[in-house]
């Protein structure tokens, strides 16, 4: 898999001088073409060019006749599809000037390739401002952090062009990373030219690549609070289709990919191609096909009136849009995994604690005594991180009072936090505590002390409420400064290691009182810099995205957080295919995945325990349940499933995530599977009744195609009794296992127990 970044000029066949940029990485090309001054268009996106010179012929091969009852230039869509282009489809460049939309035609001033392209994007102003660190520390900051890797170049290009009538500059960049994901921004700048000074107003800025004609079938995810990202599917026709996030956040019902394939692409078969907004704000997710051109797939921020007015000389910048092609919606995971991995090599260096979290288990109930059983129980069946949930601070014990007064309560805490930290620390447990510094009780002394401190549409009128919430305002300054230092204070205080940081309530009528105009943008880059702020000060401090459990996942919130909670809902049954769809995006030691109680709080649902183990174990661990009513028999029982996690752990974290094509929606099917491809963790889940009976064979991909595996199950599921009603041996589920070609295995597969619904069991794979 070569790195590469050519540029060829040339003439195209109608004379005019011609440039094409070649970009490749992690076995991904990507190819640009530009005609005189003209946008570029991308010309290709997929597997490597055996020959990059090839390139130059794309434009011609490519460029569309002009046609009958059409203008003169068809449509063929640039990086930038606007109207002068001859572009029929929505408006994906909106900018106003007083209210009135300006239609800009581009001209290119530059447009360069090399291998500089940075993969880190550099510190945020408010983060370092909030941080107190000057340049020649913040470097030193991000290593000790270590959630920050080197300084990596990756191969871009860069585009300027300007329309220089109506004082518009776009500079637009590509890159193609070392996992072969290829990402793109945008800024758009007020060059100064416009009538009176008058302000730029940027409306949209929506970028997108084009995808092929074999692409014919589009999926989606949608959702609700407890049932995140299940899977939808349609045709890819003419028209727009679109899914929008604007509620503040990437919602329950958000999209984390929105893929675009042959018709009936899987995990494994189909050529896709995916994209990804890496935006924690409002944002959309499109692909527009029209009768005149490819289909254009991408997305950007939604920006609401009067959030970007750009003085002269002031510029606005989109949110990273990312695109993954791949063989099978597999291949296009794992491009983003390698990324995120590269991103956090603390996920590497430091095995992924276990964790115990206090929310299912007290609730507000808080005491020492209360806790500090919890945290005998939980070291005792191995736990390695005790995090303490909400109700520790102020007036809070429930949900409706104390939100955003983030000073520990003397009520429950006499001592403050730090008797239960040292207590934790003395287990040999790391301690964690839930915040939710985005929000605010009405019934609070900040609201009550501060009451411009919160977004509303205006002063006499709150934004809709949800769970006796209101939105806490960081686009003020001051309250920006209050919720930093108190959680830093906190922090350094209690010596807090992992913060679990809360999202709950929808952001509606997001204004702000101290500008005037709508905060969602504002918003979302101020929570990037407290994130950002405290791990600088705080050397290897982690924190967790969770946001009323699934929402606000996105590549956003993951440059700076090491884990996401994927749903509120632990019950496996409904996990199952959560946790599938959110590993489209996010790696498996990035998502927490906890043993709950039974039945479920969420759902009432009655689970044996190795099923809610085993459903778990591809992720990072942790338990959800009030082990201080539980028998000895059961802990027991957790302690040998957390040991077999530490066991598999390593390989987890450094493994490829793959899941199989199965014919049978009552079944799941995936696995983890080293680097070298020399062995692998399988695990068959029944989820329903499934109309084979016994239960059909299953297929293990990502084996060495010419290797041969010794396939047998873990002592943990070894004990098929009680788990289904098969009434005869399964030949191969032995201690010994059955040795089978991957070709077999990947190609025709293996036959799993017949299990009864809501059962889970794990096996290996190993090379021999």
């Amino acid at each position: 898999m070569a790195t590469a970044a050519h540029t060829f000029d040339s003439k195209s066949s109608a004379g005019m001088p011609l440039r094409t940029v070649y970009l490749a990485n992690g076995g991904v090309a990507l190819a640009l073409a530009a005609c005189g001054s003209d946008m570029p268009h991308i010309v290709h996106w997929g597997r490597e060019m055996g020959d990059p010179s090839a390139s130059r012929g794309l434009y011609d091969a490519l460029h569309p006749q002009r046609v009958s009852g059409n203008l003169d230039i068809t449509p063929f869509p640039s990086i930038m599809p606007i109207q002068s282009e001859a572009w029929s489809g929505k408006s994906r460049f909106v900018i106003r000037s007083q209210g009135t939309e300006l239609f800009c035609k581009f001209d290119v001033t530059s447009f360069t390739a090399d291998h500089a392209g940075r993969f880190v994007d550099e510190v945020s102003r408010q983060a370092r401002t909030l941080a107190g660190f000057g340049d020649d520390e913040l470097r030193s900051a991000q290593v000790q952090s270590g959630t920050y890797p080197d300084q990596a170049a990756v191969p871009h290009a860069v585009v300027v062009a300007r329309d220089s009538e109506q004082g518009v500059e776009l500079v637009w960049e590509i890159q193609v990373l070392d996992s072969g994901l290829v990402r793109q921004k945008a800024e758009v700048r007020n060059i100064g030219k416009l009538e009176g000074g008058a302000p730029l107003s940027v409306q949209a800025v929506e970028l997108g690549f084009p995808v092929p004609p074999a692409a014919s079938e589009i999926m989606t995810a949608t959702g609700h609070h407890l049932r995140e990202r299940s899977p939808q599917r349609h045709a890819l026709v003419k028209g727009r289709f679109e899914k929008n996030s604007v509620m503040g956040r990437p919602d329950f019902d958000a999209s984390l990919l929105m893929s675009a394939g042959t018709r009936g692409f899987g995990f494994e078969e189909g050529e896709i191609w995916s994209v990804h907004v890496g935006w924690s704000g409002n944002s959309t997710l499109s692909v527009d096909s029209t009768p005149f051109s490819l289909p254009v797939l991408g997305g950007g921020e939604l920006l609401l009136g009067g959030e970007v007015e750009l003085k002269a000389s002031e510029g606005y910048t989109t949110p990273w849009v990312y695109g993954s092609y791949g063989r099978g919606l597999n291949e296009v995971a794992r491009r983003f995994h390698r990324t995120l991995r590269q991103l956090h090599p603390n996920l590497r260096s430091k095995p992924r604690p276990v964790i115990r979290n206090t929310w299912e288990a007290v609730y507000f109930d808080h005491s020492f005594d209360t806790l500090k059983k919890l945290a005998d129980a939980a070291q005792s069946c191995g736990v390695e991180r005790f995090v303490v949930d909400d109700g520790w601070f102020g007036s809070r014990r429930d949900d409706t009072s104390g939100l955003g007064d983030w000073q520990v309560s003397e009520d429950v805490w006499p001592e403050g936090l730090r008797p239960l930290a040292d207590y934790v620390r003395s287990r040999g447990m790391e301690f964690g505590l839930w915040f939710e510094p985005e929000m605010v009780n009405p019934d609070s002394r900040v609201a009550r002390a501060h009451p411009d401190w919160v977004l509303s549409p205006t002063p006499g009128r709150r934004a809709v409420q949800g769970r006796s919430q209101q939105v806490l305002d960081l686009t003020n300054p001051a309250a920006l400064s209050y919720i930093f230092h108190a959680m830093d204070s906190i922090v350094s205080e209690a010596g807090v290691s992992y913060i679990k940081w809360d999202h709950n309530k929808l952001v509606s009528e997001a204004v702000s009182r101290h500008s005037g105009t709508p905060a969602v943008h504002n918003q979302t880059l101020a929570v990037y810099a407290i994130i950002e702020a405290l791990k600088l000060r705080h050397p290897g401090l982690e924190i967790e995205s969770c946001s009323s459990g699934g929402g606000r996942v996105d590549m956003g919130i993951l440059a700076f957080c090491d884990r996401i909670w994927a749903s509120d809902c632990v019950d496996p049954v409904e996990r199952a295919t959560i946790q599938q769809y959110t590993a489209l995006l996010v790696p498996p030691e990035m998502i927490g995945e906890h043993i709950g109680a039974s039945p479920a709080h969420s759902t009432r649902r009655a689970t044996s325990l190795p099923m809610r183990a085993i459903t778990s174990l591809f992720g990072h661990l942790g338990v959800e349940w009030d082990l201080n009513a539980v028998g000895q028999d059961q802990l027991d029982e957790l302690s040998s499933w957390i040991a077999l996690y530490k066991n598999m752990r390593p390989l987890i974290a450094e493994g490829s995530l793959v899941q199989s094509d199965t014919n049978d929606a009552s079944v799941c099917v995936d696995g983890i599977v080293s680097a070298d491809r020399s062995r692998g963790y399988f695990r068959f889940i029944q989820v329903s009744t499934s109309p084979n009976y016994p239960a059909a064979p299953v297929c293990l991909p990502g084996l060495d195609p010419d290797g041969s595996y010794r396939v047998y199950p873990l002592a943990a599921s070894r004990d098929l009794s009680g788990t289904g009603n098969g009434e005869g041996p399964l030949y191969w589920w032995t201690p010994q296992g059955v040795t089978l070609s991957a070709q077999s295995l990947t190609n025709y597969g293996i036959r799993p127990p017949q299990l009864h619904p809501a059962q889970a069991v794990i096996f290996a794979a190993e090379k021999v």
